[in-house]
């Protein structure tokens, strides 16, 4: 076998191949596609990993809502019962100034009256004394004199015969 050098590369290169291929086979083969499959696993689980993260974070957001929800509903009836609240206390408030004020306009009228009933028998007391003083003025003036006496005591018996 009379080999030209192109021909004895390619006859070198091959042997050299085959038998790189047969120790490659070998020792590393096994190796090799050990670590592919475990790559290959590798992004698997972080693909399964990535979807379940995904799945989770759905779920949170989804929880996330909910508690937002629940907090609003919460926060709603909390306003709604501090204003009813508010309400309650304003119209207690009202009515109890209302009463107040009720009670204070019949203790008023009542002082009123008292004064006014207190004026009226001072008043009646006033006029008493003076139509008595008029009246004991005028009988003293009049009872002085002697014929005026007669006339007087005329005077009344007649009054109280027409009656």
């Amino acid at each position: 076998m009379n080999f030209t050098a192109p021909e004895s590369l390619i006859f070198w290169t091959s042997i050299i191949f085959f038998v790189f291929f047969l120790l490659m086979r070998k020792f590393a083969w096994k190796p090799i596609l050990g670590a592919v499959k475990g790559r290959e696993e590798s992004i698997n689980n972080a693909l399964a990993s990535a979807e379940s993260a995904r799945r989770e974070i759905q779920n949170l957001t989804a929880d996330n809502e909910r508690i937002l929800q629940e907090a609003r509903m919460e926060r709603d009836s909390l306003l709604k019962e501090a204003r009813d609240m508010r309400e309650k206390m304003i119209a207690d408030s009202k009515a109890d100034a209302q009463a107040e004020g009720a009670r204070m306009i019949a203790q008023a009228k009542t002082a009123i009256e008292s004064e006014k009933n207190a004026a009226m028998a001072e008043l009646k007391s006033h006029v008493s004394t003076l139509s008595l003083s008029i009246a004991e003025k005028l009988l003293k003036e009049e009872l002085s004199n002697k014929e005026a006496q007669t006339k007087l005591v005329e005077k009344m018996l007649g009054a109280v015969k027409l009656n």
